[in-house]
């Protein structure tokens, strides 16, 4: 009988210490860490290399200056001014402070840019509160002035009854001293002598209430007149209050579009700023124009010119305008006046004012337009770029290219306008130069440019 061996279990194996796990797994993280630090130095190495050899580049870079050239051309020149300008209407109703003394006006109503009125309506409205004031006060004045009026002639009255009553009684004294006179013959000589003198003392008596009569009727004559001129004089108070009311209201007296002027009182001004027009609150002083109602029978642009050009225009010469809100269509007009010239020495220019031969429905104030004004055309003369002209110590002169150098060159200006210069003293081919060369040097060269200046 065999006999069945079981094996025996194997030993199961041995458990894993903590302490071994933690150190593999420690070991691990260190790795990770150093290499992730590693990678962020050389990022940060990497992005301050980049910008360096950028930066040196920068400012190891060599300015390459190029000097822009044109060539000098033979044929027509149409000389030519062109300005942009604005359209107002000819002849405009202009409407102005009134003039009520040296006070200043604020507005408290205004109409706006544009805004259409029509005749008799109110565009522009002042503060009214001193003259109402002033009409109260003159009207009291006027009241005040009447009863002083009414009690000189009742003083006059009771003068002259009190004067009439003196000189009757002066009359009839008179009269009795002449009665008893005509007893002197058949009384005593004492009595008769103090007749005499009785009736020499009524009459003079008599003498001097006629004469202080006559020089209380002149008083009185003329209280009266000071009081009634005192009353003429507030009721003319009065008036002239109750004309500045009315003044202090301006009504437009034609139909039209309103256009506000410029504030030229502002006290916030500076030289070059635009000035603003005249707003509600605005202060205003006695005769100053603050609104315009153009005439839209008439119109004309005005715009302002250099005073290089100021030679070359004249009254009636003819003008080409492009109106930019009236697009598809050309204005025609000529020149109405020339204005004084203004403004700093480094930007000196004058108004011109241009009336549109040509207007219509479309047009209205304030419009921009560009204008053209054709002074003259040359014919087969040489010219170059205005830019190309160059003016020092009383000379006039250009840059002409010779070979790989520029060379000054003096020439004789014909006329110039804002594009073309027309001279003499060139060849037609010859390449000038559209900038000085002489400072674009000193900005810096290249290899690539070899072009330089040549100073003579």
């Amino acid at each position: 009988m065999s006999q069945l061996t079981v094996p025996a279990p194997s030993a199961p194996p041995p458990p894993e210490r903590p302490d071994t796990r933690l150190r593999a797994t420690g070991s691990t993280s260190r790795w990770r860490k150093r290499l992730l630090i590693w990678c962020l130095v050389c990022g940060v190495f990497g992005i301050a290399i980049f910008y360096g050899v950028r930066s040196y580049r920068a400012l190891t870079r060599t300015t390459t200056a190029a000097i822009p050239v044109a060539k000098v051309e033979r044929g027509d020149v149409s000389l030519a001014i062109t300005a942009k300008g604005e359209l107002r209407g000819g002849n405009p109703e202009i409407l102005t402070a009134p003039m009520i003394g040296g006070t200043e006006l604020h507005i408290t109503f205004l109409r706006k840019t544009g805004e259409e009125v029509k005749s008799g309506d109110v565009v522009v409205q002042f503060d009214t509160t001193e003259q109402e004031f002033k009409l109260k006060e003159a009207q009291a004045d006027v009241a005040e002035a009447e009863q002083h009026l009414l009690q000189a002639r009742a003083e006059r009255d009771a003068q002259q009854e009190e004067d009439q009553y003196s000189l009757l009684k002066a009359k009839t004294d008179v009269q009795l001293a002449e009665l008893d006179e005509r007893k002197n013959p058949l009384l005593p000589a004492i009595a008769a002598k103090q007749n005499d003198l009785a009736l020499a003392s009524a009459r003079d008596h008599l003498a001097q209430v006629q004469q202080n009569l006559a020089n209380r009727q002149a008083t009185g004559v003329a209280g009266v007149a000071i009081q009634e001129a005192g009353r003429a004089k507030a009721r003319a108070q009065v008036t002239t209050a109750r004309q500045n009311i009315e003044a202090m209201t301006l009504r437009a007296r034609r139909s039209g579009y309103v256009s506000v002027k410029q504030n030229t009182s502002t006290n916030f001004f500076f030289m070059g700023m635009t000035l603003p027009l005249y707003q509600l609150g605005d202060s205003v002083r006695p005769g100053m124009a603050v609104v315009e109602i153009p005439d839209f029978e008439t119109w004309e642009a005005t715009a302002n010119i250099g005073e290089l050009d100021r030679g070359h225009l004249a009254v009636n010469e003819k003008v080409t305008l492009d109106i930019i809100a009236v697009s598809g269509r050309q204005f025609h007009g000529h020149i109405k006046a020339l204005g004084g010239t203004t403004g700093p020495f480094w930007n000196r220019h004058f108004e011109c004012s241009i009336a549109v031969d040509d207007p219509s429905p479309e047009l209205r104030p304030g419009m921009s337009a560009q204008l053209v004004i054709t002074t003259d055309r040359m014919r087969q003369v040489l010219s170059v770029p205005s830019q190309a002209l160059f003016e020092s110590d009383g000379r006039t002169f250009v840059y002409v290219r010779s070979g790989e150098v520029f060379t000054p060159k003096d020439v004789k200006l014909l006329r110039r306008n804002e594009a073309r210069a027309v001279i003499s003293g060139l060849n037609e081919g010859q390449m000038v130069a559209l900038a000085n060369p002489v400072e674009m040097s000193k900005k810096g060269s290249s290899p690539a440019n070899p072009l330089k200046a040549v100073s003579k």
